[in-house]
């Protein structure tokens, strides 16, 4: 038990930040500048113990002013004015203003109103079809929203648990950053603390099925990813690893949903079977429903029922109850404990039975998510539980489980929305059921373009029910799904050292790794006009395809918004102009992930990466020119619960854009567990004017139209290499023509008219002619957005040599260009 009271809390605000309290019956905490806590007792007794939500008010105190009267009460920050009548709570009576001229109306707050803002996240997608309502936030485009926290459990001095004290209370915070909305998060976590550092396997891909599979059939299954060259990191065994049919269950009157016990005619040795999974450099997790407590027919039901003082003569069931401090105990050292001494690495908690216990107040859910993770901080393990979203302050216990989805197109549109809010309230880090659980259809497409957005979502676990018909192998796809998931499979293995490095700046920065377009953009409507589009770590923008392709084009579309500033689709190498809206159509192996100019994304160079996401042999790094750039990749040993206790090794890649000059390490920090040497593949997507590249090791250099490679020959990971580009190094113009000659020649469509629509795209006109003649044909609308998406991606005038564009009259250098059309040309079109 005792590594499962190490909670450290601070819940005492300092006595400065209080106003009130003592004999009135309101009390205000002002936490942050932006951040206020709300109290209100009849009986003037006030709550300082730590809640699920907030674990630590024992923050510097901001500059505050107070403006009192007997009857009146002000409080001023640089964020926020408070004001209130002194009085029972009400709306007329207590209201807070956000300062910093947000709104000339939404930015006033009054008690009561119970705004979601931007939105946050749910308890569970369980049997969703698509878009559910979601809890609330702490960010709004109003400027302040209101969190309750009246309700939630609270956090004893024992590292033991409470419900709240009866009575008329309120308990609430007011987050009121205006526009900062990385502010609100970076108080949100101040209070509620810190998103945990998650083991760099946990970022591989998992496999998942709710599936009665024998030990034998569950390893040929592994060694059949091997096979098909698809690494794996995670195994995931649903319920049927335990006793669910047998003869003993069904005379005890058992559901069989909940069990402890091997099914040994499954798995007749479990140990053994386990290890031959970490000999797969696999972790394994198992599913529990724990609800139904202990039968007597479980191997371990009578060290339990000695534990806890029951007596076990008459072999009655020993019911769940997580709040008993005794049964909390022996669950975890004797029902899990034995598990885990065979090989179990992390369980799966899969709770869905309500939010009641014995304790007013307390959810078992909480005490699941809570104690499991303490749990499994042991033996200097990195921690982690997988287990569904209780409320806020469940960010502490990654990795959260969503439910059991339905298979559908809606189910899949809703995805990307729900994943990039719940960074709202500082969720960050969810597993889906990739390609959903259960009911719905089969739909080759959908399935890949689910891998696909799994590819960059937090967690990637290929999921399926026990339908024999629904299953997420790729190979049980038609050729182009299981081509399109397979290549997507590989690179979220090849993403890790990328993905890795945010998760290292998530626990340290408190920046999630998914996040909606308006956190670097708030003062931008497109921003908000795109809900499925997210920043994935810092350097990269995905627009997700969720919705099926059209008959004409056979391409899918996702509606985006690109911010300022020119960014490059990785794959394709097409630079588009920034600051506008359009849609972007990809083929079913295509998808749409743009890195803004200055951006680095190390990648792991092996095509097909091994089983367990660890730290690469070789590497590849893309970097876009056009801006300065810095990005540092962090690897270790695997040891450390947390940041602070890691040894990293960090690899700092740098470009200087004036320079033109690319810097890659060396190692900082000890690193005897890396590779001595390590190869590099340096990508400069759409740079193509590579004539004079020099490198300062031995290397090669190769240009296509797309862009431009540097190789460089294994190095010692203490020597530092520099890539001199030339000075201020600029992104090649788009030849739009080449990407639409795909688009015509793909289209399902009658041949003579595609002459026609070649003959204007190649055509010596004026942009706006072009887009004039095309929307006169009455070709179909999707058609003429795909072919519009490229003709109008890169709107700079076309190369005419190296380093130049053309210009009437001369050639004018592309600085020149830019200094003169403010950075691009913005041509103004309707969407379509």
């Amino acid at each position: 038990m005792a590594q499962r009271q190490n909670f450290a809390t601070k819940p005492m605000a300092n006595s400065k930040a209080i106003v009130g309290g003592a004999d009135c019956k309101y009390r205000f905490t002002v936490l942050t500048d932006g951040l206020l806590r709300y109290e209100y007792a009849d009986d003037s007794v006030f709550e300082d113990r730590a809640s699920t939500f907030a674990i630590n008010r024992a923050l510097p105190v901001p500059k505050f002013r107070i403006v009192e009267s007997s009857t009146d009460l002000e409080i001023i920050t640089d964020k926020f004015h408070l004001r209130y009548d002194k009085t029972r709570f009400s709306a007329r009576g207590f209201s807070v203003q956000c300062r910093g001229n947000i709104t000339s109306w939404h930015s006033m707050w009054r008690y009561g109103d119970q705004s979601n803002g931007l939105g946050g996240t749910a308890r569970t997608l369980d049997e969703a079809n698509g878009r559910i309502p979601v809890g609330p936030g702490v960010i709004s485009r109003q400027g302040l929203v209101s969190l309750d926290d009246s309700g939630t459990m609270l956090f004893t001095e024992d590292g033991w648990v409470s419900g709240r004290k009866p009575g008329e209370r309120v308990d609430g915070y007011i987050f009121a950053y205006g526009h900062d909305y990385r502010g609100a998060i970076s108080a949100f976590y101040a209070v509620s603390g810190k998103q945990p550092l998650l083991p760099r396997w946990a970022l591989g891909n998992w496999w998942s099925r709710y599936y009665k599979y024998t030990a034998d059939e569950y390893l040929a299954l592994m060694d059949r990813f091997k096979d098909e060259k698809i690494p794996l990191s995670v195994g995931v065994l649903d319920m049927d690893w335990h006793l669910v049919d047998d003869e003993q269950v069904k005379k005890s009157g058992s559901s069989g949903w909940t069990g402890w016990t091997w099914e040994r005619k499954l798995f007749p040795d479990p140990k053994a079977f386990l290890n031959e999974l970490h000999e797969r450099d696999l972790k394994v997790t198992l599913n529990l429903h724990p609800a139904d407590g202990v039968y007597s027919y479980e191997e371990e039901y009578e060290a339990m029922a000695e534990a806890i003082g029951k007596d076990k003569k008459d072999g009655d069931p020993i019911a769940f109850d997580i709040v008993d401090k005794k049964f909390n105990d022996a669950y975890f050292d004797i029902l899990l404990r034995r598990r885990e001494e065979e090989g179990v690495d992390f369980w799966w908690v899969d709770w869905q039975q309500g939010q009641h216990s014995r304790i007013p107040g307390v959810d078992p859910l909480w005490m699941l998510n809570h104690f499991h993770f303490l749990d499994n901080l042991r033996d200097g393990t990195r921690p982690l539980t997988f287990s569904r979203y209780a409320g806020p302050g469940s960010h502490r216990y990654p990795i959260g489980f969503s439910g059991d989805t339905v298979v559908s197109w809606e189910s899949l549109d809703f995805q990307p929305e729900f994943t990039a809010t719940s960074s709202n309230i500082g969720y960050a880090w969810w597993s889906h059921d990739i390609g959903g659980h259960f009911m719905g259809y089969r739909d080759d497409e959908l399935a890949a373009r689910w891998v696909q957005l799994g590819v960059f979502s937090p967690i990637l676990r290929l999921h399926s029910s026990n339908n024999p018909w629904n299953s997420k192998e790729p190979w049980k796809f038609t050729q182009e799904s299981r081509s399109a998931m397979n290549e997507a499979l590989r690179l979220r293995n090849r993403l890790i050292p990328y993905v890795y490095s945010m998760n290292v700046k998530s626990a340290k920065d408190g920046q999630p790794l998914i996040e909606p377009m308006y956190y670097n953009y708030p003062e931008k409507d497109g921003a908000y006009r795109a809900p499925n589009q997210f920043f994935f770590g810092s350097q990269l923008i995905v627009a997700p395809m969720t919705t099926p392709r059209d008959r004409v084009t056979q391409r899918a579309r996702a509606r985006a918004w690109l911010p300022p500033s020119r960014c490059v689709d990785i794959f394709s190498g097409v630079v588009y102009d920034g600051d506008c809206e359009k849609w972007l159509y990809r083929r079913l192996e295509d998808y749409a992930v743009l890195a803004h100019e200055g951006a680095i994304i190390p990648l792991d160079a092996a095509e097909a990466p091994g089983n367990g996401g660890k730290n690469p042999e070789t590497l590849e790094v893309k970097v876009i020119v056009g801006a300065d750039g810095a990005f540092e990749m962090y690897e270790d040993n695997g040891h450390g619960n947390g940041v602070e206790d890691v040894d990293w090794a960090v690899t700092p890649i740098t470009f200087d854009q004036s320079r033109g000059i690319l810097s890659l390490g060396p190692v900082s920090s000890d690193a005897s567990f890396l590779p001595p040497k390590r190869s590099w593949t340096i990508t400069f997507p759409a740079f193509t004017a590579a004539e004079h590249v020099h490198i300062s090791a031995k290397g090669e250099v190769k240009t296509t139209d797309s862009g431009t490679t540097v190789t460089l020959d294994a190095l010692p990971i203490s020597s530092q290499v520099t890539i001199d580009l030339g000075r201020n190094p600029q992104l090649a113009v788009t030849d739009s023509a080449k990407h639409i000659f795909r688009v015509v020649d793909d289209a399902q469509m009658e041949f003579e008219p595609k002459k026609l629509i070649w003959s204007v795209v190649t055509s010596d006109a004026p942009l706006g002619v072009k887009v004039s003649q095309l929307a006169t044909m009455d070709l179909d609308p999707r058609l003429l957005g795909a072919i519009m998406e490229f003709l109008c991606a890169d709107s700079r005038p076309a190369v005419a040599k190296e380093g130049a564009v053309k210009e009437e009259g001369g050639v004018k250098d592309e600085a020149e260009v830019k200094e003169s059309t403010g950075g691009y040309i913005n041509l103004k079109l309707p969407m379509v």
